[in-house]
């Protein structure tokens, strides 16, 4: 279906006769009896268009015009015209003025010798047939990246059921430990006392299923979401770990308004900028985390808010910055997939954000800053291509002020 081409021509056997040549040069095609019929079979799939002049009024090239206009990106359906044979004057000149809206236009002035014809329109097949395997790799890798996502994903479950199962570990040996000085309570004070840490800790152990549960029942659909609040959640996940390594977080967060954005989305990267930088640092540092009201830098009419995660850990090599973003690039080959910052990016795409890292990898001032600007309303004045690489972070973070 995809080869086949679609004829028009409605005065006398002009159809029949070019389909019958198309078919012994071995072209399949379909006569059709009107313009209307022949948008309809485009549907199904088709190689090039072939139309007689005559059967193009302006009210059937705007209709076509308007169905060209909707192709998607990798389509651009070959039309072959006959015209008839005239003088070069004003009024052929005003006929392929009315045809220009029909795109990739190709006139063939009748009588049109055979050879001629059948060179053409092989020709604009396999232009077409280029077309089609462009859409096929479209797809493909659309496919690929939407497995890429899902498994990264499942990579993030894995490191926060790890984290989680620590962060439920400690208050419930304090609930069981607190149960067992109750049943050896000499006076109801104490019993109350001790009941009263074991309330806090079971409450403790409530907040971190909720944030949970919130990270994977949240609505696909962009909404307004407060970024401090997401943050926030996502340390709540990663107490423990961060407890444990003593690294101390250290938050700046300003009264910000809300943006559009879908939240669970922005929770993932997030949780992946916090996990790399605690990857990063090991043992004994800081973590800072900044989130303001800001204007994109290259774009100053862009109002939206500012996300800085900065790590005073090992730093990443300026060979790898290069390719940070793309899939399976990582600085943890034993334990990293190599697709939590391609992810991280895409999402920042998504919501027509930017992401930049700036990075020392050299002791004593060693250290990593990932600073994300989402806009307030992504739909509106979104840049075509944001940035997506290492540039200046303009926040000052500690630990690399002398970087």
């Amino acid at each position: 279906m995809m080869t086949r081409t679609l004829v028009v021509a409605p005065v006398g056997q002009d159809g029949p006769l070019i389909c019958n040549l198309l078919t012994k040069s071995g072209i399949r095609c379909m006569v059709l009896p009107s313009s209307a019929a022949t948008r309809v079979e485009l549907a199904a799939g088709a190689g090039a268009v072939i139309l007689a002049e005559e059967a193009l009024n302006p009210a059937e090239i705007a209709a076509w015009a308007a169905e060209i206009a909707v192709q998607p990106s990798w389509s651009d359906l070959p039309i072959i015209v006959l015209t008839v044979r005239g003088a070069v004057d004003r009024e052929n000149q005003r006929r392929l003025l009315q045809l220009q809206p029909l795109g990739n236009l190709v006139l063939l002035e009748r009588p049109v010798r055979p050879e001629t014809f059948i060179s053409t329109v092989r020709a604009a097949l396999r232009a077409r047939y280029r077309q089609y395997q462009m859409r096929d790799y479209l797809i493909e890798r659309h496919l690929a990246e939407e497995a890429l996502r899902k498994s990264e994903k499942l990579a993030v479950t894995g490191r926060l059921a790890a984290s989680i199962s620590h962060e439920i570990n400690n208050p419930l040996a304090s609930v069981t430990n607190l149960l067992y000085l109750i049943s050896r309570s000499a006076s109801l004070e104490e019993s109350r006392a001790y009941s009263e840490i074991a309330a806090r800790e079971l409450a403790r152990v409530s907040e971190i299923v909720t944030q949970t549960l919130r990270f994977y029942r949240e609505s696909s659909k962009p909404r307004a979401v407060h970024v401090t609040q997401i943050v926030n959640s996502a340390l709540v996940l990663y107490q423990a770990r961060l407890t444990a390594a003593s690294i101390l977080v250290e938050r700046e967060f300003e009264e910000c308004l809300p943006i559009i954005a879908v939240a669970g989305e922005l929770r993932q990267m997030i949780l992946n900028l916090i996990a790399n930088a605690a990857d990063a640092i090991g043992e004994s540092g800081t973590l800072r985390i900044r989130v303001a009201d800001a204007h994109e830098h290259s774009n100053g009419s862009r109002p939206g808010i500012r996300l800085t995660i900065a790590d005073s850990g090992s730093g990443i090599e300026a060979e790898v910055r290069k390719t940070l973003f793309e899939p399976f690039v990582t600085t943890k080959p034993d334990t990293g997939t190599g697709l939590g910052l391609w992810v991280s990016s895409e999402i920042v795409r998504k919501h027509h954000g930017t992401i930049q890292v700036k990075s020392r990898a050299q002791a004593p001032f060693s250290g990593t800053v990932f600073s994300v600007f989402l806009p307030s309303n992504p739909s509106e004045h979104a840049p075509n291509d944001p940035p997506l690489a290492e540039e200046p972070v303009r926040e000052p973070v500690p630990s690399l002020t002398s970087a």
